[in-house]
């Protein structure tokens, strides 16, 4: 099973990497300490009953959608860049999280010998488990759009600025720096 779940994110992502491997086995972890079961299609997360948000959007970020079935169209792949290897996973079902932050790996290997030490690591090994240091983001939800009234395009409202009566995109609206001091 294993072995072929690497090869789905292999051929998904294009290339074997480390950073595959790095979210592959986040990925893994996260179906052992949440508890998570397949439905009878074999999927984690067929909606948003598990939620995932990635600290970095590398190539680890494919792992997570092929093994756990998070995406961005689905609303349960959030993204709070801080550059770490880092994931936060929720599920909704019985209300587990868990923050996965990888550890340091040792210095002074080359690439392939980083590569075969993250593949032969079991994920305990990789990852510090920690408490989620954020909430259980609500579930998505579909909005109004309305045109820009600069560009005509049509934007979600929660992405529209209210400017002199008009509604503009967050591209047209002409930004107040006063507020940013």
């Amino acid at each position: 099973m294993r072995k072929e779940l690497w090869e789905k994110c292999v051929a998904f992502h294009g290339h074997e990497c480390g950073g595959l491997t790095i979210g592959f086995q986040a990925a893994l972890y996260a179906i052992e300490l949440l508890g998570l079961e397949a439905d009878e299609k074999g999927c984690l997360s067929t909606d948003e009953e598990l939620v995932c948000i990635a600290e970095n959007d590398a190539c680890g970020i494919d792992a997570i959608q092929v093994v756990l079935g998070c995406s961005v169209g689905k609303g349960n792949l959030l993204f709070h860049i801080r550059g770490k290897q880092a994931f936060s996973f929720y599920n909704r079902k019985n209300g587990k999280s868990v923050r996965l932050v990888l550890k340091a790996t040792p210095k002074g290997m080359s690439r392939e010998e980083s590569f075969a030490y993250l593949q032969n690591q079991e994920p305990a090994e990789l990852f510090e488990v920690k408490e989620t240091i954020m909430e259980v983001p609500e579930a998505a939800k579909i909005f109004k759009s309305e045109p820009c009234s600069k560009c005509g395009e049509i934007t979600a409202e929660p992405m529209l600025r209210l400017q002199d009566g008009k509604l503009f995109c967050l591209d047209c609206y002409e930004k107040y720096n006063r507020f940013d001091v």
